[in-house]
């Protein structure tokens, strides 16, 4: 369909949420900065999937029709796929758990930290200040010196509040 409406999306503050305007001040700093391999920006979000089956059998494309599939599924389940960039070197990561906990959240960083990242002096994490998202999750994951080293190594710029609709924007940096 061809019309003419163009529609922008953006995010828009809560009324006179300075937290809001601080954090993403600090994001935007962030993301003008040059590539630096020794302190890397990664990027993470996270988002739940619905898994799908087909419950009739499709019918194969022929020269004559596209590939049928009927519209009535089965549910079978959800999973959280967790993604991770580093724009400026061009990486990305995608991984998939089925839940989406704190644990989960601090073993997919440790998996980065000890690997991809072992060599980095730092590393700075920019996502959204979602509530599984801490510095503490570390310590309920893996043994304390683990757990502080890994803190010591992500930039550590708390954000505060929690995430709601108008603000899941990145807004936490660590």
């Amino acid at each position: 369909m061809n019309t003419k409406r163009s529609v922008e999306y953006w995010v828009i503050p809560p009324e006179a949420d300075a937290e809001f305007a601080a954090h993403m001040e600090d994001v935007l700093e962030v993301y003008s900065r040059p590539h630096d391999p020794e302190v890397p920006v990664l990027c993470m979000d996270e988002q739940p999937v619905q898994l799908v089956e087909e419950v009739r059998q499709t019918i194969a494309a022929t020269r004559s029709h596209p590939k049928r599939v009927d519209y009535e599924y089965r549910r079978a389940g959800v999973a959280n796929i967790f993604m991770f960039a580093e724009p400026l070197a061009a990486w990305r990561q995608v991984s998939v758990r089925t839940q989406k906990t704190k644990a989960d959240w601090a073993l997919e960083m440790g998996a980065l930290m000890e690997g991809r990242y072992a060599d980095c002096e730092k590393v700075i994490v920019v996502c959204d200040n979602l509530n599984t998202h801490t510095i503490g999750a570390f310590y309920e994951v893996f043994s304390p010196e683990r757990a502080s080293s890994r803190k010591r190594r992500c930039r550590n710029s708390v954000a505060s509040g929690m995430r709601t609709p108008a603000t899941s924007t990145p807004n936490a940096l660590f």
